[in-house]
């Protein structure tokens, strides 16, 4: 007798399942089984009659015997994996619900249907709980936008850096990938940078073709734009490579700009400042660090002009190098804001100009300030 919650399964039982002319009598007899499928309960020859009854009724047919056994089989793990891999190669409906949640399933299993079937399933896959870096290697070649920003909002999906400059190469004009990409809370610093370049390129064009902003001042707002969203990047703890691999592409792109490197010591980030230095200069890092801590400051400025950042802008940067080697934050609350705060006032008596005044939350003022004593 096949019992709701158990499966009591005798030879009789088989032949009467099997015999029966009837979808939903298959149906219901499927739902039963595999609801009270558990290996922990079932002797070896109660177990093994059920997976037989499963390799039937995975061939059954009936689409909704099959819909039925995938269903209630989607996430047990004592699936034997023929079954698994026969239901997850069946027709949508019935393979869906296996490919997104059955860890039956091999990686070897997932890349074949990635490669041999159609976009549902790889959409499916894309949102599985875990997806292997392997997996995902293969979801971001498919050429299917819908599965590829399925894989990118999925924070249970490793993904390389590499297969992610892939994604920003074939999909940086598709709003459902960049926006994912934007969600992503383990993006690369790099990465993100390259998202927000080509989300600020589609935002420029917006600008002067459907506001009539002119190219000069559309340049203007989206580099403040860039600059800012740069320096958000770093707020999260990057490492130290994860830093280098940023300024590296900055530096190719002739991103390293003097404006960006003020904001970075204006928010108190030292570390993005000394590198992206040593990188513009071609000096090791250690000399860099030397010099610009040096108290007597001696070697800055040559530090500087090697650097080929603006002249009249030297003494903004020596100030806000000053505060930043003397001042850490001191944990308490606010204390970006108070130290943001306090750096303006020191970089600004440099350039004393008592008709203006600028918030302690905005640095914008100060960084277009600044741009107009170095033009």
């Amino acid at each position: 007798m096949i019992e709701e919650n158990t499966v009591q399964l005798t030879k009789d039982d088989v032949t009467r399942l099997l015999s029966d002319p009837s979808p939903e009598a298959r149906t219901a007899a499927s739902t039963k089984i595999a609801k009270g499928f558990d290996a922990a309960t079932l002797n070896d020859e109660e177990r093994r009659i059920a997976e037989d009854i499963f390799r039937i009724l995975s061939k059954d047919a009936e689409i909704r015997v099959r819909q039925a056994l995938s269903a209630h089989l989607r996430a047990n793990p004592d699936l034997p994996h023929d079954v698994a891999l026969t239901l997850a190669r069946d027709v949508d409906s019935v393979a869906l619900p296996i490919l997104k949640a059955s860890d039956v399933l091999t990686d070897e299993d997932l890349i074949t249907i990635v490669r041999d079937h159609g976009p549902a399933k790889q959409s499916a896959i894309a949102q599985r709980t875990q997806v292997s870096e392997q997996v995902s290697d293969v979801l971001v070649d498919t050429g299917n936008e819908d599965a590829v920003a399925r894989l990118v909002r999925n924070e249970g999906a490793q993904i390389s850096e590499a297969a992610y400059d892939r994604v920003v190469d074939n999909y940086s004009s598709s709003t459902p990938v960049t926006d994912s990409l934007t969600r992503r809370s383990d993006l690369p610093p790099a990465i993100s940078e390259r998202v927000v370049a080509a989300m600020s390129e589609r935002l420029h064009e917006y600008l002067i073709d459907k506001h009539d902003v002119s190219p000069d001042v559309a340049s203007d707002l989206i580099l403040q734009v860039r600059e800012r969203a740069i320096m958000s990047l770093l707020d999260y703890g990057s490492s130290d490579a994860e830093l280098d691999n940023l300024i590296d592409q900055l530096h190719r792109k002739k991103g390293l700009t003097s404006s960006l490197l003020l904001r970075a010591l204006c928010t108190g980030d030292l570390t993005f400042f000394e590198r992206a230095v040593a990188k513009l200069t071609g000096l090791p890092l250690k000399n860099v660090q030397l010099l610009v801590h040096d108290k007597s400051m001696l070697g800055l400025e040559s530090l500087y002009l090697r650097a080929e950042l603006p002249k009249a802008l030297y003494p903004a940067f020596r100030a806000a190098i000053t505060l930043a080697v003397e001042t850490d934050y001191d944990g308490g609350s606010n204390d970006r804001e108070r130290y943001v705060e306090k750096m303006l006032e020191r970089v600004l008596t440099r350039f004393p100009d008592p008709s203006k005044r600028i918030s302690s939350s905005d640095i914008e003022f100060l960084i277009a300030k600044l741009r107009q004593i170095a033009a």
